[in-house]
């Protein structure tokens, strides 16, 4: 069974994985017209909490729209971050939540490998919950942050040797899909195409 990732870095982890076709910017997933179930990772910068700060491109914003549509169509997976405000724009359903294409999952992909929380919000279209491949959760504190200010809730700046200091992730490692979360969601995308 053959998935299409969608919205893919040149330098993925996906690449690793057999039986996928990664649509990077050179491939350019607006090309997909099928016929292959999907993960779409379009860019969020414009849809997140800090998108007021985003210099996106002009026509990013479409490119998530178009990932809704493609995920519909197909069956798959469409990944965001947690609040995401495409969820709002495009009527897509919350966690727990669902509409006649699909539903959303709330997933820390920390479960998966990440170093930090990172918490995201899957689009589900093609496979019913009870249906989902199994899943890993940990509770087990995260080994790094992704965040801009390195402050308590009081406000004092937590400093590198304190012992609630936790090590900032560089850009890349934040936006790298961890290969178990990857094979976890090409294995709900192949179950999607196979309920589709």
């Amino acid at each position: 069974m053959t998935v299409a990732i969608l919205f893919a870095r040149s330098d993925s982890n996906y690449y690793r994985i057999p039986d996928v076709e990664v649509y990077d910017m050179v491939r350019d997933a607006r090309n997909y017209d099928g016929p292959f179930p999907v993960i779409a990772h379009p860019p969020c910068r414009s849809w997140g909490r800090l998108r007021a700060f985003s210099k996106h491109r002009p026509d990013e914003r479409n490119l998530a729209r178009l990932a809704v549509s493609l995920v519909r169509e197909f069956g798959g997976v469409l990944e965001h971050p947690l609040g995401s405000t495409l969820w709002r724009a495009q009527q897509i359903p919350g966690p727990g939540e669902s509409d006649k294409w699909g539903w959303t999952l709330s997933v820390s992909q920390k479960w998966f490998g990440h170093r930090a929380e990172k918490k995201t919000w899957l689009y589900i279209c093609g496979v019913s919950p009870k249906n989902l491949p199994d899943y890993p959760i940990t509770f087990e504190p995260p080994k790094g942050v992704i965040r801009l200010d390195m402050r308590r809730a009081d406000g004092t700046h937590i400093r590198k040797g304190d012992p609630d200091y936790v090590a900032r992730l560089s850009k890349e490692e934040n936006e790298h899909t961890p290969i178990n979360f990857a094979k976890w969601l090409v294995s709900v995308a192949i179950c999607c195409r196979q309920e589709f």
